[in-house]
């Protein structure tokens, strides 16, 4: 069935519509993006139970962007009676004169920016979901979850406990301005695992997660995270450490992911570009990575977590093709920022929640696939590693100095898994050499979408990454 839009956005559409056009008459630009997102979290352990109805996405709410003189306004409202859009035209420009007040009286200037183009466009979507979040059996579901848990325990005497989680949500967006009118609904869920294992005082955890568009059918994959969880946290019970040093190296899809998002993510956010805070602004057209790396950034070139219709400025996905070939070709940009810089907006703009400034953002950001097999990676390598799985990663957009965790390294010798296992992995490098070194990749290409992303150390957002497996060099620790 289709995601069916929300009753409570089509309710106020035509007092939106009003508000736009009153608010017209005093100012260049206008637009409302209006939100109405519910869903679940449910959390499961041996020691505790928990069920809410507020994920990262969850919202109700509507943002109003004004543009005068080339200087862009914006005010959140929570409560909108669309009956009385008059009321809330005087509220927005009442507020708006507050700030501009307030800039004047600290001497702040503007940043002149030229006014949106506004072309005429109307779209409504509604994709396919099998099971609504608001109609989803949570009694049934959290029984589901809850042996899901009491299973794993029985598999090994060394567990000391099960984590498991899902969350789904429905996202509705309406967004207006003079000339547009977008409608988009749409459901992404996601699942994880996480099994907690000790010996001898150690102790060690292994996650394994699931996401993409689809209600709560998707969790039923949840089975098979679980066994492979489990099995990967008594493994590590038995890790050792690496031994520093630059290896060659084969990244698993997930990990590809994580050095994808973190290399040519952040980095070539253009709203960056504009602040001269990224590295990426002086390396468009030039050689950034082998001749073997084709990247694509957009909600269009996978379907996950963050595969919209539409971003939060009502520009169009899309997806963008960042590197071909080893050539940096363009960054992502939010409409603003694209305006500041001179070229075109990417569907990349994105809030938090409609109380939150837009910032450019990722969505899906992927590796694109090759012809060579895993097997003969692995034969390819005297001395290495396969890396699997993903702790955290960082990187400097400004030096373009990258760091990933990574969850656990399979030595290979002379062509060989050797059975040896070494924990935890510190992946670094300076992010051209990294991808420079890139030499094989697979045909198989996966998705991830179990997390979120901040800028900075907010602005949290949905996002999605990932690949196929690479081999390549690395130095680690």
């Amino acid at each position: 069935m289709k995601a069916p839009f929300s009753v409570y956005l089509s309710g106020i559409r035509s007092g939106a519509e009003e508000l736009v056009r009153l608010l017209r008459k005093k100012y260049e630009y206008v637009s409302v993006l209006a939100t109405d997102s519910c869903g679940f979290a449910v959390r499961i352990s041996q020691r505790a139970r928990s069920v809410s109805s507020e994920t990262m996405t969850t919202e109700r709410g509507l943002v109003v962007r004004v543009c005068r003189d080339g200087q862009y306004s914006e005010v959140s409202i929570n409560h909108f009676d669309a009956s009385c859009p008059e009321h809330a035209a005087a509220e927005v420009e009442a507020e708006i004169e507050k700030q501009r007040a307030l800039l004047s009286s600290l001497g702040v200037g503007a940043y002149h920016t030229p006014v949106l183009p506004d072309d005429p466009l109307t779209l409504f979507v509604e994709k396919d979901c099998e099971v609504l979040p608001e109609e989803t059996d949570m009694k049934t579901l959290v029984e589901s979850l809850t042996a899901l848990s009491d299973r794993a325990m029985t598999l090994s005497s060394e567990l000391l406990d099960c984590m498991v989680s899902a969350q789904s949500t429905h996202i509705c967006k309406l967004f207006l301005t003079e000339n547009r009118n977008l409608a988009q609904s749409y459901v992404y869920s996601e699942g994880t695992v996480i099994a907690l294992a000790s010996r001898d005082g150690r102790t060690q955890t292994g996650y394994e997660g699931l996401s993409g568009l689809g209600g709560s059918e998707l969790l039923t994959g949840l089975g098979e995270k679980m066994e492979k969880s489990v099995s990967t946290a008594l493994e590590l019970l038995d890790a050792e450490h690496i031994e520093p040093g630059e290896y060659e190296i084969i990244t698993s899809p997930e990990v590809s992911g994580v050095i994808a998002h973190e290399a040519f993510g952040h980095g070539v956010e253009m709203d960056m570009f504009v602040k001269n805070r990224a590295m990426g602004k002086d390396y468009i057209g030039k050689r950034v990575g082998s001749d073997l790396v084709t990247m694509h950034e957009g909600a269009l070139c996978a379907e996950d977590v963050t595969s919209y219709a539409f971003d939060d400025e009502g520009t169009l996905a899309g997806d963008v093709i960042e590197i071909e070939n080893g050539i940096l070709k363009t960054g992502i940009c939010d409409a603003l920022s694209a305006m500041r810089l001179g070229v075109a907006p990417t569907g990349n703009g994105k809030r938090e929640n409609f109380e939150h400034k837009v910032y450019t953002r990722m969505t899906n950001t992927i590796f694109d696939s090759g012809t060579d097999s895993l097997e003969d990676m692995i034969a390819s390598i005297h001395h290495g590693y396969l890396l699997e799985g993903v702790e955290s990663g960082m990187e400097d957009p400004k030096h373009w100095g990258i760091q990933c965790i990574i969850k656990l390294g399979r030595e290979i010798v002379d062509g060989r898994l050797t059975g040896r296992v070494v924990a935890p992995i510190i992946l670094t490098g300076y992010v051209p050499d990294l991808l420079g070194s890139i030499s094989m990749r697979s045909p198989e290409r996966k998705v991830f979408g179990t997390g979120g992303c901040g800028k900075g150390y907010k602005e949290w957002v949905k996002v999605s990454d990932g690949g196929p497996y690479l081999k390549t060099k690395a130095r680690l620790g």
